[in-house]
């Protein structure tokens, strides 16, 4: 960055640049200019496009949902390695591979163990997100329905 050049202005020249190379959008649209505009203004004064942005808790909650299998799946593969292991010093005292498959069970132990807690903790937090939008997303519904003028009867 240049001195005295502010670092919006560096960020915005960066976006125009990564902007710039995109590829057009579907229906052959050039892609939008890297300025900020809100989803509901169709870049003509006074607004009024479709919106860009559409929500849906569902993909949040069913990656919730997949992170939480992953968990209890890993939780599984845990137990199996640790049944699959035991008696294995007792009953390779003396090899010399011995320490090295210990080693190895003991790593594999760890990164399973910290899939399983990240799954965990993704699971609900995935979840959680799906919610608070869902219910932000009925929230603005209502309050648009309060404030918006009544349909004119025979419509």
């Amino acid at each position: 960055m240049a001195t005295g050049e502010r670092p919006h202005m560096a960020l915005s020249a960066q976006w125009d640049e990564l902007f710039a190379g995109a590829p057009p959008r579907s229906g052959g649209q050039e892609p939008p200019a890297a300025g900020m505009r809100l989803a509901s203004a169709n870049g003509k004064e006074g607004g009024g496009g479709a919106p860009d942005i559409q929500f849906s808790k569902s993909p949040w909650s069913s990656a919730g949902k997949v992170a939480g299998e992953l968990r209890t799946g890993t939780a599984g593969a845990l137990a199996d390695l640790d049944s699959a292991s035991e008696g294995v010093t007792a009953g390779t005292a003396g090899f010399g591979a011995t320490a090295a498959l210990e080693e190895i069970r003991t790593t594999w132990k760890d990164r399973l163990g910290a899939v399983r807690d990240e799954c965990g903790r993704l699971d609900g937090v995935l979840k959680s997100v799906g919610k608070d939008f869902g219910e932000v997303d009925v929230k603005v519904g209502n309050d648009v329905k309060a404030v918006a003028p009544a349909e004119p009867k025979g419509r």
